[in-house]
């Protein structure tokens, strides 16, 4: 805890105490911690979309209402300050979203969070969950905090992990810094669970956060260049709509335009047949958007080779070409 009040100060402008921070296993289990802690059955918790697949159903674990937010590739699918004041009711307890975004790579500028944090500051009983978990892969000249605006520090918890920018996704540890009654009411109830996380994985977790970063900046231009690949081939599909991404590891194409389109045997009527008629087709494995609350777009992770990329992409191609 000691090594993450260091991170956030230094990273993230973010002071902390180690009393406000809660180590889990995963940063799943922090977004599960903050659902069953915090809300009461009814609440509201604005999901900005496309979203990590967890977190409609967490939120309903805890008794909350999701309610979807959505900003489409026009967008860059960011939601805007305006979007969000529209979106909160007198039951609005929680903002929920991730930047840099999985599924669609996209990363809020500082102005956007500026602007979110403002209408978040105008009401008292609404808090900000900002999950940070590919901050480490971001493209952008520097991360951004939503937390570290004035406005908002005492409203904002803030969940990172190891998973994604050290690698370590086996190792299963995530964490919240967060106003300490949050932090306290989380380790009250992740105790009831499954008590703390491993601490020879803790040892492992803080010694990489004081080490050299230069494998994970090492890493981050190696997913640059494949993003970059990736962007090139795709945008070569007549139909598919792409966007540039701005970081983790995806990239989520429009593919609206081949809505109603067949090959003769199968009908695309949305991003769930495309995916399927991939896979039955040629053979390659993609995620539907409709996971995500997108359901024109479906995911393409390139945490894979260059070589095993550019062959998926060219049996997609190939795959698009026999729809008329």
């Amino acid at each position: 805890r000691e090594a993450i009040v260091t991170k956030f100060k230094r990273d993230n402008h973010l002071d902390f105490n180690i009393n406000q921070i809660v180590v889990s296993n995963g940063a799943k289990q922090s977004v599960a911690n903050l659902s069953l802690t915090l809300l009461d059955e009814g609440d509201e918790v604005i999901i900005l979309a496309p979203y990590w697949v967890s977190y409609y159903e967490i939120i309903k674990l805890g008794g909350g209402t999701p309610v979807i937010l959505s900003a489409g590739i026009e967008q860059d699918f960011k939601v805007t300050a305006d979007q969000l004041r529209g979106a909160i009711t007198d039951r609005t307890k929680l903002v929920l979203f991730s930047s840099p975004c999985n599924p669609t790579g996209s990363v809020y500028t500082h102005d956007e969070l500026k602007s979110m944090a403002d209408v978040v500051a105008e009401h008292d009983n609404i808090y900000i969950i900002s999950d940070e978990i590919y901050e480490y892969i971001n493209f952008t000249d520097h991360h951004v905090s939503i937390g570290s605006f004035e406005n908002v520090k005492d409203k904002t918890i803030t969940i990172n992990g190891f998973s994604k920018g050290f690698a370590m996704t086996g190792w299963r540890l995530g964490y919240i810094g967060a106003p300490l009654w949050v932090a306290k009411a989380c380790a009250k109830m992740q105790g009831q669970f499954t008590s703390g996380a491993t601490s020879f994985g803790q040892k492992a977790a803080a010694y990489a956060l004081a080490a050299d970063m230069t494998p994970t900046h090492q890493m981050k231009e190696a997913y640059l260049k494949r993003r970059d690949l990736v962007k090139s081939l795709l945008s070569d599909i007549p139909g598919m709509k792409v966007n540039n991404p701005q970081g983790a590891f995806y990239i989520f194409p429009d593919i609206s335009y081949f809505f109603g389109k067949t090959n003769g045997k199968i009908t695309i009527n949305n991003a769930d047949d495309f995916c399927e008629y991939l896979l039955q087709s040629v053979h390659v494995a993609v995620v539907t958007g409709s996971a995500f609350g997108a359901d024109n777009c479906f995911r393409i992770s390139y945490a894979a080779s260059e070589e095993t990329l550019t062959e998926a992409i060219r049996r997609i191609k190939e795959a698009t070409q026999q729809l008329k």
